[in-house]
């Protein structure tokens, strides 16, 4: 569905959905142009049913890849030391890939099948905290003789089995908890809360998804803050200053044969183009040895042979498998622990939902679609501890930034970002090559990508009435809060201590998660000190909402491809189903024909006259 997109940043009507401009076939689509087009989907390149040309969507793809690499290479490499394989990279390389190739699966669950919007599907930090608190028990902490490097036999069977019973247990807490997490989602129940739940929640919610991460941020950034702050100005530079740049590029079409184009470069590829240069740049800098080669020294890690152990053990071809490490384990405390990193997951997943809905012109999603998307990514989580990630999937905040930033939000990118998530799980020294990018770019990158997910989090506060004490007291309480409690209790851990392991390991992780944290303060306060529902935003949040079930375009985005909502829809037995979308059955029947958009055989077709735009 290429269809014309007439940009204020690009008023000629000559202007293509693609990026490219065509004088012939600018004077064609000038009357579809002329159509009045709202603020929050003409500054897209791509809105979220269009689909890009093919290559573009694979550089795309790659770009959404490498946004996400960071913290895809991250829980692998930081499970490593409790896992007892530090000094075991061929394994690291093994876990690595196996992230990715179930995160490719995950995304494209999520995409066909979720809530249909352009979220990629990724490793989650929320499990982390309660994965390290379990394999810190003196029943799993590492052998001496697995700390040595000198003395460890990694091929030996007696090492195998050391690092792969830890794997198995958690394995089985991880089932175990996203049967939790896709009941929650299939039952209806996160759909239920939603309703009371509004912008005072959803804004400090999606505000502490990035705010705590500016101490890994800034970490990151800091081992080299040259190289970070080049990133950043190539990525600032290329999105906001150079975004109406046209470069001439060579096509080639069907009349005109080879002829010569203007492609909008600077803003399709504004993150691919900076981390590309920057990684240049730090391989130029230790082929001449102008960036330090001691270890200890300042901006050693900024080198890109660092990594190179990873790209040397990893190897060509690989296929990971469910039970690849053996027959899974459960223990209380380690089910315990993960339940309580899902509902992290799950408060920060539907909060990406609403961010990236806003980022890419979409109605918010409705109550069925955000039951369905997190009873997918409960799913996801049973496929990464089917397979053996060590850790389950969520949705990625990185992305959802990125989503701004390249002004691209068709959902086909994201399938052709899962499916490079499928071969680099594949071809392992692929995957390895790009995990050598050195810390201080991915740092750079974070600060501009984080930035903008804090400020889309805030904007949600347009609803409300920003002049009532009682909001200022609410979001303020929430959001900061949300930051001093988490601290606290990383500094003090030992006054938590109630007597029972598991509690206390409930506890800790939810008061260490800055999203929980702030997020419930603004529920409960939201619902509990007395407003009006204007005052609280509701009444323009409740229509928004009503409108996202009711109108054709919200039936376009979410309902489930090639017309399955809609050839069901009067069944009885499908009508219950919180799950399950609810297009008009009467009246209106050709709602549901443009619920086709990922198998039409005519990519080039008309948007329906009812998928009006909606305003953000």
């Amino acid at each position: 569905m290429n269809s014309a997109i007439t940009s204020p940043e690009h008023p000629d009507p000559s202007w293509r959905g693609d990026g490219v401009l065509s004088s012939q076939e600018g004077s064609q689509d000038k009357k579809k142009d002329d159509q009045p087009r709202s603020p929050s989907s003409s500054h897209l390149a791509y809105s979220i049913l269009d689909i890009p040309p093919w290559y573009l969507c694979i550089f795309l793809g790659i770009q959404h890849f490498l946004t996400a690499l960071g913290a895809l290479v991250a829980v692998p490499f930081i499970l490593a030391k409790d896992l007892c394989l530090q000094h075991d990279p061929l394994t690291q390389s093994y876990l690595l890939g196996t992230i990715f190739f179930v995160s490719g699966i995950c995304t494209l669950l999520q995409v066909f099948l979720g809530v249909r919007l352009p979220i990629l599907q990724g490793g989650t930090f929320a499990f982390v905290a309660p994965s390290l608190a379990m394999l810190s028990l003196p029943t799993w902490k590492c052998p001496e003789w697995t700390l040595n490097a000198s003395l460890v036999n990694t091929s030996s069977p007696e090492f195998t089995e050391e690092w792969q019973k830890r794997i198995r247990e958690l394995q089985g807490a991880i089932l175990v908890a996203s049967c939790v997490q896709m009941l929650v989602g299939f039952s209806g129940l996160i759909g239920f809360l939603m309703r009371f739940i509004g912008p005072l929640t959803i804004a400090p919610t999606i505000a502490l998804m990035a705010l705590p991460l500016f101490d890994s941020a800034g970490n990151d950034a800091g081992i080299h803050w040259g190289i970070a702050a080049t990133t950043i100005f190539f990525i600032v530079l290329f999105s906001q200053y150079l975004k109406n740049i046209a470069v001439p590029v060579p096509v080639y079409g069907r009349e005109k044969k080879f002829h010569t184009s203007k492609f909008y470069l600077f803003q399709v590829f504004p993150v691919l183009l900076a981390l590309c240069l920057s990684w240049l740049l730090c391989f130029v800098l230790t082929i001449t040895n102008a960036l330090p080669s001691a270890p200890t020294a300042y901006g050693y890690l900024a080198r890109t042979d660092t990594k190179g152990n990873v790209l040397s053990q990893a190897p060509w071809f690989r296929v990971p498998y469910p039970g690849q490490w053996g027959l899974p384990t459960i223990s209380l405390a380690g089910v315990f622990g993960i339940i309580a990193g899902v509902i992290s997951s799950m408060v920060e997943s539907v909060g990406d939902y609403y961010a990236c809905a806003r980022l890419v012109g979409a109605p918010p999603p409705p109550r069925h679609a955000i039951n369905r998307g997190i009873g997918i990514e409960g799913l996801g989580c049973l496929l990464a501890g089917a397979w053996g990630t060590g850790n389950g999937t969520t949705s990625y905040s990185e992305n959802v930034g990125a989503l701004s930033i390249t002004r691209v939000g068709s959902r086909m990118v994201i399938v052709a970002a899962g499916c490079v998530l499928l071969l680099m799980g594949v071809f392992g020294k692929i995957g390895a090559a790009f995990a050598t990018i050195p810390t201080p770019v991915i740092g750079g990158m974070f600060l501009v990508m984080f930035g903008v997910i804090t400020a889309v989090g805030i904007s949600n506060l347009q609803y409300v009435d920003m002049n009532s004490s009682r909001n200022l007291f609410v979001f303020g309480f929430s959001i900061y809060c949300g930051l001093a409690v988490p601290n606290w209790v990383n500094k003090n851990p030992e006054r938590l201590h109630t007597g029972i392991l598991q509690l206390d390991q409930v506890i800790q992780v939810l008061l260490t998660t800055g999203m929980f944290v702030g997020g419930f303060l603004g529920f409960l306060l939201d619902n509990t000190i007395p407003g009006s529902l204007e005052e609280r935003g509701l009444l323009a949040w409740n229509h928004i909402q009503e409108e996202s079930e009711e109108t054709a375009r919200a039936s376009e985005i979410y309902g489930l491809p090639c017309g399955i909502g809609t050839r069901f829809c009067t069944s009885a037995c499908t009508r219950g189903l919180p799950f399950w979308p609810r297009p008009e059955c009467g009246g209106q029947g050709e709602v549901g024909v443009s619920q086709l958009t990922l198998c039409s055989r005519d990519s080039s077709a008309e948007r329906p006259k009812g998928a009006a735009e909606t305003a953000m």
